[in-house]
């Protein structure tokens, strides 16, 4: 089983008691149940529910009073109430409006009872067609595994290890080349469990099949129209070839689509959190405000679907550095996708950023919040001189510190920004350190 980090929140949420129950939100397959199931075994007592189940959603119909409904699950599960911890898992709650209503009775009567609630579709539903109880509840953001966690996954615990104690130099190179798998694999965990059992990259398509099928086969259950639905699916079969681009939403991949309804179809399918659009922002300064008027960028949520369906996995695997293949575009994805990893935070967005309108040709990758700080993130490999739109961007910033994401070796260089003079630090660090990125600034301060 592989160790989710998402675990050490969830433990944070347990020993909190002002605790709400906990939505559980993310794209199908991402390793839900699974986490919730691991986190079960510090409990006296584990009830699970699928209101997936007619019998199942029967209970929230039958039982409108909190506590005959607490009773009437541990008579039907064949559980015995005990006098310790009890979690109650409420899958696919998507699927029961009376299961979403008694959740504030859970918080106002039973805060006893330890609940956390998911569902495959319940990012598209959430205010469509059901309403959570409004401060009554709380949510957490679950993403595909990070480059740890898979490293975890395949049995690489002593790599694992030397990242997170900032102790990789000597071991640079084998970790580059696992990266490089991680690139191909991708973060999914039935992909990670399956590469740690064949150790077969190819023997990845049926698992990759039978994800993109079912992101597509969901499609029906969340459009409004029949129109949306063809433009959803349009999107999920090109779409993939366009991860790390920045895109236009008219005539997307070659269709006659136009952009409104494009827009409305990729707003849903990020609902579905399986993808999201990068926007840029002008600020170099926090709040950050994202420029919805402007092109945003493609960000699938995992790299390994995207090259699968790119059909780049070939020209990853073969190249030194990850940089070169597919126009940078897997390099630059596989950093949007650490940057993010390990976050519980549902509303958390990535950002790029563009310069003002004197300064229009310039921008940065994306941009990382450190509190009271915006910090640039470049990825490229080559010399200082050539980061034109990080020097841009430090050239007003408030403190004197930038980061670039590449293939070389953990470094500080002094540089001395182009037009003003200023100096300011640029911390190099290779791909495998962007998981613990806040953990290496940790130590700068």
């Amino acid at each position: 089983m592989i160790y989710r980090y998402a675990l050490a929140y969830l433990e944070t949420w347990k020993k909190n008691p002002m605790r709400k129950p906990l939505i559980l939100r993310g794209a199908r397959q991402v390793g839900k149940t699974t986490l919730v199931e691991s986190f079960a075994t510090g409990f006296d007592c584990f009830l699970k529910l699928n209101l997936d189940e007619e019998e199942d959603r029967q209970l929230f119909i039958q039982y409108r009073e909190i506590h005959r409904l607490i009773e009437a699950i541990f008579f039907y599960l064949k559980k015995s109430p005990v006098e310790g911890a009890v979690l109650l898992f409420i899958d696919e709650i998507q699927n029961s409006p009376e299961a979403v209503a008694m959740l504030r009775y859970f918080y106002e009567k039973r805060p006893d009872i330890y609940v956390i609630a998911a569902g495959s579709l319940l990012e598209n539903v959430i205010d469509r067609k059901i309403s959570f109880p409004v401060g009554r509840v709380e949510y957490m953001a679950l993403h595909p595994c990070s480059f740890l966690e898979y490293l975890n996954g395949i049995g690489e615990d002593f790599d694992r290890q030397a990242i997170e104690n900032l102790k990789a130099d000597a071991i640079h190179d084998r970790l580059m080349y696992e990266f490089r798998k991680y690139c191909i694999v991708g973060g999914m965990p039935e992909a990670i469990k399956m590469y740690a059992q064949t150790k077969d990259l190819l023997s990845l398509d049926t698992v990759y099949d039978s994800l993109i099928t079912s992101y597509s086969d969901d499609v029906e259950k969340y459009s409004p129209n029949d129109t949306q639905t063809k433009i959803m699916r349009h999107i999920l079969e090109v779409g993939w070839q366009k991860g790390g681009e920045t895109i236009t939403f008219e005539r997307f991949g070659g269709s006659e689509y136009r952009s409104r309804e494009v827009g409305e179809a990729f707003r849903t399918i990020q609902k579905a959190m399986l993808l999201e659009l990068v926007y840029p922002t002008l600020n170099n300064r926090l709040p950050l405000e994202a420029q919805l008027s402007r092109r945003p960028k493609l960000i699938w949520l995992d790299t390994g679907l995207m090259n699968y369906k790119a059909e780049v996995r070939e020209e990853v695997f073969s190249v030194s550095d990850i940089s070169d293949a597919y126009r940078e575009y897997v390099a630059e994805h596989i950093v949007a996708q650490e940057l993010l990893a390990h976050t519980t935070k549902v509303s958390e967005r990535r950002y790029y950023w563009v310069g003002n309108k004197r300064n229009s040709m310039a921008e940065v990758d994306f941009v990382w919040k450190r509190q009271p700080y915006v910090l640039p993130v470049e990825v490229k490999t080559g010399t200082n001189a050539h980061l034109r739109s990080l020097h841009i961007f430090m050239s007003d910033a408030p403190h004197d510190l930038a980061i670039r994401v590449w293939s070389g070796r953990m470094s500080v260089d002094e540089v001395k920004e182009s037009g003003t003079g200023k100096v300011f630090r640029l911390l190099n660090i290779p791909y495998y350190y962007v998981g613990v990125l806040d953990k290496i600034l940790d130590g700068m301060s």
